[in-house]
């Protein structure tokens, strides 16, 4: 089924993203889905965490941890997408190749839920959340605070930025939603 496209990825209103930040030490996750029931509609934030791995722990045991996690959250969200960062280029080539293994382990998570996988550049998801595509950590966290009405700021950056990814995927296909001519596919 390699190159095949989700048609689930087709933005409708209500739908449900659970975004992942991917990391080799923490990896954070977030769903949102538009609540289109309210008089305007509007984000709505209803999940965030961070699963944090130990170092100790060999790199097998990690990515199980991993999986073992998503899967069993993308199973009780049943989100329509599952939106991850791009990988993004790296000096250390070592570090590149672990973050790339926990991307894998995350597409494999939602591929074995039945769910398709959309993939957002680091400076669109920052300029979808913050209007700035080189915005700080601090900018993402706060904007993603206000834009989801939360009172407190999430746990962690990572479960900030997997948030924002998320927020990133609705905002992205709501624009090509409505740009897509009626009755087009």
């Amino acid at each position: 089924m390699a190159g095949e496209e989700c048609p689930r990825i087709r933005y409708t209103p209500g739908m449900r993203v659970f975004g992942i930040d991917c990391g080799t030490e923490y990896t954070g996750y977030g769903v949102v889905e538009m609540d289109c029931d309210a008089r305007n509609p509007k984000l709505q934030h209803l999940l965030a965490g961070t699963i944090r791995l130990l170092k100790k722990d060999r790199t097998a045991q990690r990515l199980a941890q991993i999986y073992a996690e998503l899967t069993g959250l993308i199973g009780l969200y049943a989100p329509d997408v599952v939106a991850i960062e791009e990988v993004f280029f790296s000096a250390n080539a070592k570090s590149a190749l672990k973050l790339g293994q926990v991307r894998g382990v995350a597409m494999l998570a939602a591929a074995n839920c039945g769910v398709g996988v959309v993939e957002y550049a680091p400076l669109s998801i920052k300029s979808a959340v913050v209007g700035y595509g080189l915005a700080q950590k601090e900018q993402v966290q706060f904007m993603v605070t206000r834009l989801l009405e939360l009172e407190t700021e999430p746990d962690s950056p990572d479960a900030a930025d997997a948030l924002a990814i998320a927020i990133c995927h609705l905002h992205t296909s709501q624009t090509l939603d409505r740009q897509r001519p009626h009755g087009a596919i």
